[in-house]
């Protein structure tokens, strides 16, 4: 498996070694030893998986201290934008963003860390997405920044997405106070 840095520390793409032939492929999309390998001692405890059309967008979203979550996050089937946002106050990335294309055929993985806001917008219909989580979902813990907040200025190349509720009342990032 191929790791590789990003911009925003701690943010990781994986790319996994492809095993392709006649019948199909295999892959290992997680394997311990290489993660320690790589410096990720993770423990992760929650498996999550989602079902997205093309043009939904889920994020920004995060959990505060003391649930905050590691989130390891591939497609299964489909493809998707996907997104990280430098919450981290002392950070000197703060609000800055990193986001690529994770898709069924290119099978990368991206490891976004606590302190990090995630999401994603589905770029093909029926897109399976699945997270391996490093802390359990707490409700009370969540908080969501703004999709299309101009001053972390993500460019989804979206016009109108389908967006929930919690994501329509995201906060902005000059609005925010992180507790990270």
């Amino acid at each position: 498996m191929e790791v590789i840095k990003t911009k925003l520390e701690g943010v990781l793409v994986l790319k996994p070694k492809v095993f392709e032939d006649a019948r199909g492929y295999f892959f290992e999309s997680y394997n311990q030893n290489l993660f320690l390998q790589a410096g990720l001692n993770l423990n992760f405890v929650q498996d999550n998986q989602s079902l997205s059309q093309k043009g939904v967008l889920r994020g920004l979203h995060f959990q505060n201290n003391p649930h905050a979550q590691g989130k390891l996050v591939r497609v299964i089937t489909g493809a998707v934008f996907d997104v990280a946002v430098d919450i981290r106050k002392n950070s000197a990335t703060f609000g800055q963003w990193f986001g690529l294309e994770l898709t069924e055929k290119n099978k990368w993985m991206m490891y976004i860390p606590e302190g990090f806001a995630h999401g994603f917008a589905t770029l093909e219909n029926n897109t399976i997405f699945s997270y391996k989580c490093t802390k359990f979902y707490n409700k009370a813990s969540e908080d969501c920044l703004l999709w299309n907040d101009l001053d972390i200025g993500i460019n989804w190349n979206l016009d109108n997405p389908l967006l929930s509720e919690k994501d329509l009342q995201g906060k902005k990032i000059k609005d925010f106070v992180s507790l990270f």
